[in-house]
């Protein structure tokens, strides 16, 4: 099984992460991983923070000499901003009159007042601090590693941007093949494939920013290569499209998901939904000439690529503050501002891919699994050929 924890705070020394279940044997590129974490620094509407983290991975175990050792691969992050925390966020007791830049006022929409109530935490700052999109670095890095091992079996992952605020993409490229997203600059500012739309983008971010508010939008990601058979439908937690949905939507902002066709189909009778079968002769396989499912059918990939939409709210964090409550004297206040981003929405799309990713490998080793990266190739070459016998 693979599984992964991750810990820190925003303003803490470091994130770190354990991730176990990685088989032994497996060629990691660190500049691979680190591409990935600049990207998810990347994004025009990005605030402050971004131009002071330079995030890179620092491997604590698990790999020896470039390759895993099928031991658990631990890791940190450091945060440079620690540097003008670091008696706000001490681990040590700290004198009363010292200045722990403390939260007393909610932010609407933010775990802020839930986390508090939960926690009894009279300094708020207690729960922003994990409930920070922060902590999505380590993910982005857990990611990385899981789509190193989906890239060794030929499986790609990419996303773009297909809405921001009311600015949509044209309708010609909502159905872009997954080679098309592929193609899309990685590092683009905000990674659309409508140049237009881009353009306007871009314009109501920046006007965002000027009045004080935020953006939300969507993200469409995309997985190429999947093989059919990934997944099950023999019980409800092995169904591969509630294992994707579980995963985006515990990204920070991200309220809502779609796969494939889901809101269009839902409003659209089975003649118009359903994606007919094909069987190709000569290439010996089973396929689809729509993809409308999104890759997915009764919670088992069926060889298609997986389409992922993810809708993100606006983040909750606004430099003119909604109405709260002080919970400390229970008056009300201008909620507490943060220093933060007017969209996340590319970013998003960044961690969108890193959290398919984490889904896809521990799909696949649950398919595929062994103890080594031969063995596993062993099983997957065996698969296929009793897939093209079939």
């Amino acid at each position: 099984m693979l599984r992964f924890l991750t810990a820190g705070e925003s303003h803490g020394k470091s994130l770190v992460a354990v991730v176990e279940g990685l088989p032994g044997g497996l060629a990691i590129d660190e500049e691979f991983i680190n591409f990935q974490l600049r990207r998810r620094q990347l994004g025009f509407g990005r605030g402050e923070r971004m131009k002071i983290e330079r995030d890179r991975i620092q491997i604590l175990s698990g790999i020896r000499h470039g390759k895993t050792l099928g031991s658990p691969v631990s890791f940190l992050i450091e945060n440079r901003d620690w540097a003008q925390w670091q008696v706000a966020m001490s681990a040590q007791p700290v004198s009363a009159s010292a200045d722990t830049r403390s939260v007393t006022r909610p932010r609407p929409g933010h775990a802020d007042l839930a986390g508090a109530l939960k926690y009894q935490a009279a300094d708020i700052r207690d729960i922003l601090e994990r409930a920070s999109a922060r902590e999505t670095a380590s993910r982005v890095a857990v990611g990385a590693l899981c789509r190193i091992l989906l890239m060794h079996f030929g499986i790609q992952i990419a996303s773009h941007v297909t809405a921001v605020g009311n600015v949509r993409i044209a309708d010609k490229f909502q159905e872009l093949k997954g080679s098309e997203i592929l193609e899309i600059d990685p590092e683009s500012s905000i990674r659309c494939a409508d140049p237009e739309a881009s353009a306007r983008m871009t314009s109501a971010i920046a006007a965002s920013k000027e009045s004080g508010d935020t953006l939300g939008g969507e993200a469409e990601i995309v997985a190429v290569g999947v093989p059919a058979g990934l997944g099950s439908h023999v019980q409800w937690d092995r169904k591969l499209d509630g294992r994707i949905a579980q995963a985006m939507l515990s990204i920070p902002s991200a309220k809502g998901l779609e796969l494939g066709w889901a809101f269009a189909a839902s409003r659209s009778p089975g003649s118009a939904v359903h994606d007919e079968i094909i069987y190709d002769a000569r290439e010996k396989r089973f396929h689809h000439p729509t993809n409308r499912a999104g890759g997915v059918e009764g919670g088992i990939s069926n060889g298609e690529d997986i389409r992922v939409r993810l809708y993100l709210k606006p983040i909750p964090t606004l430099r003119k503050p909604l109405r709260s409550i002080d919970v400390a004297t229970k008056r009300e206040s201008a909620a507490a501002t943060e220093r933060s981003d007017s969209c996340v929405v590319p970013a998003a799309g960044v961690v969108g891919e890193a959290m398919l990713g984490y889904v896809l490998a521990d799909a696949f080793l649950e398919k595929f699994g062994g103890d080594s990266i031969r063995e596993i190739e062993f099983n997957f070459m065996n698969y296929l050929r009793l897939v093209e016998e079939y």
